[in-house]
């Protein structure tokens, strides 16, 4: 089994495939006007509109309605895309902080409330935990 995607459905994907594509400084590539995917190292992210979400199970997902995800993607300088980014989006839930595990967070919400951590790891185990991936 190979993981493929995180898929999030919005009202609005050209907002918010330009969301992702200024926090990440990745292109989007467009299926059409309703699936977008940003290929992000090894990873995936897909932004389907909603009325994508009928040709699975109509009434299965809901935009702007999730408490229990983040999308995270490691990056090498936080602190310079925090900077880089202040202006750029609505707000930050918390300025670049140091977790308990080594790794330096900064977290914000993306146009539709989801939240995105932006982190890089910065202690010696930190480091060495990302690179064993």
């Amino acid at each position: 089994m190979d993981f493929a995607s995180i898929r999030v459905i919005t009202a609005d994907v050209a907002r918010l495939v330009g969301f992702y594509e200024r926090v990440t400084g990745v292109t989007a590539t467009w299926a059409n006007e309703d699936f977008a995917e940003l290929a992000v190292g090894g990873a995936t992210l897909a932004i389907g509109s909603t009325r994508t979400v009928g040709l699975f199970a109509p009434g299965s997902a809901h935009p702007a309605d999730n408490r229990s995800v983040i999308v995270e993607f490691r990056v090498d300088d936080v602190d310079a895309l925090h900077a880089d980014l202040t202006g750029a989006v609505a707000g930050f839930v918390t300025e670049p902080t140091t977790l308990p595990w080594g790794n330096r967070s900064l977290l914000l919400r993306d146009p539709d409330g989801n939240l995105v951590n932006l982190f890089t790891p910065v202690t010696p185990e930190a480091v060495a935990r990302s690179a064993r991936r």
